[in-house]
C-alpha cells in the first residue's frame, strides 16, 4: 500500500501531537523535508505524491525519536542562528534566539579581539566573526567534544583561519587580553532542572546547562576572573537567565567593571548583562 507525503504528514502529526509535542505540523514537515532530502518549502509541492518506501521508513524512523522528544535539531543535525545554519550534536547546547541579544550587544560597537568562554556550538564566536570580519578570536570549553563541533562549523562558514579553539576551564588555558569576552555559560539551577522540557533536560549536554547548584557559580568565576584578561575599555557580556540579573549585575561591579548594564530579550525579560573596564 502506497502512500502520499500529506498522508504520512497527517499520520505523524496525530502521533507527535498524542506524544506532546509541542508545534506537532511543523515539527512533521521539517521531519519530512529532511527525510525525503527536499527543502521544507517543497513539501508542499511532493504532498499529493507517494513516497518510495525507503523515504517512508527513514520518516517513520525520525518520528519515533521525535515521539520520544529527541529535539529536532539532534535527528536534522542543525539549527538556524542569526541568519546562519550551524551544526548541532548531543554533545552541545543548541543555538537559541534568545542569545541573538547577546550577539547584538555585542556587535553594538567594534572590536578585534574576542574571546568566548565555553564556546560550545560555536554560534557566538563564529557569528562574530563572521559579522566582523577583521576580528580575530579564541573559543574555550572544557568538553573536547564541543571544541570539535565549533571548529565545524568555523569551517562551515568559512572563519577558521581566525579563530583558535582550545579545550580550557574558563580561564585556564587563554592567554592575552580582549577588546571583547563572551560567555553563555551554565545557568540552570539544580533546583530548576526538573521543570526543563524533556528535549532540554534528557537530551542537551548537563554541563552546559546547570552548574548542578545556584546557576550562577560560572558568573562567579568570571566575573572574578575577566578583568586582567580585558583590554582598557573591553567589555564583558554574558546571557544569563531571567531572574539573574541584579546578581550578575552586582558582580561585574563589585569586579570593579563600570556602566553595568542588564539588557531584555524580546520578550521584555533580563537577557544579558555587560560592563566595560575602565
Amino acid at each position: 500500500m502506497t502512500t502520499t507525503a500529506a498522508q504520512a504528514m497527517v499520520a505523524a502529526t496525530a502521533r507527535l501531537r498524542a506524544a506532546g509535542v509541542d508545534d506537532p505540523a511543523r515539527d512533521a514537515r521539517v521531519l519530512l523535508a529532511h527525510a525525503a532530502r527536499v527543502d521544507a518549502s517543497r513539501i508542499t509541492l511532493i504532498a499529493p505524491e507517494d513516497l518510495p518506501s525507503e523515504i517512508v521508513e527513514r520518516y517513520e524512523q525520525l518520528v519515533s525519536l521525535r515521539a520520544i522528544r529527541v529535539p529536532v535539531s539532534h535527528l536534522v543535525g542543525e539549527r538556524d542562528f542569526y541568519g546562519r545554519r550551524f551544526k548541532v550534536s548531543a554533545d552541545v547546547l543548541d543555538p537559541r534566539p534568545e542569545t541573538e541579544t547577546l550577539i547584538e550587544a555585542a556587535l553594538a560597537h567594534p572590536f578585534e579581539r574576542v574571546l568566548d568562554l565555553g564556546i560550545g556550538s560555536g554560534c557566538i564566536l563564529v557569528t562574530l566573526l563572521a559579522e566582523q570580519q577583521q576580528a580575530t578570536g579564541l573559543g574555550v570549553d572544557l568538553s573536547e567534544a564541543a571544541c570539535l563541533q565549533a571548529s565545524a562549523n568555523a569551517v562551515l562558514h568559512r572563519v577558521q583561519a581566525r579563530a583558535d579553539i582550545r579545550r580550557s576551564d574558563w580561564f585556564s588555558a587563554v592567554e592575552g587580553r580582549f577588546d571583547l569576552i563572551v560567555s553563555n555559560p551554565p545557568y540552570i539551577a539544580l533546583s530548576e532542572m526538573d521543570g526543563l522540557s524533556a528535549e532540554v533536560r534528557d537530551h542537551e549536554p548537563q554541563m552546559a546547562l546547570t552548574d548542578g547548584a545556584d546557576g550562577l557559580t560560572a558568573y562567579r568565576k568570571i566575573c572574578g576572573s575577566a578583568a586582567p584578561y580585558l583590554t582598557q575599555g573591553g567589555r564583558l557580556i554574558v546571557e544569563i537567565g531571567p531572574t539573574q540579573g541584579a546578581e550578575v549585575a552586582e558582580m561585574m561591579g563589585a569586579a570593579g567593571l563600570v556602566g553595568v548594564t542588564r539588557l531584555q530579550d524580546l520578550d521584555g525579560r533580563d537577557r544579558v548583562v555587560l560592563g566595560r573596564k575602565t
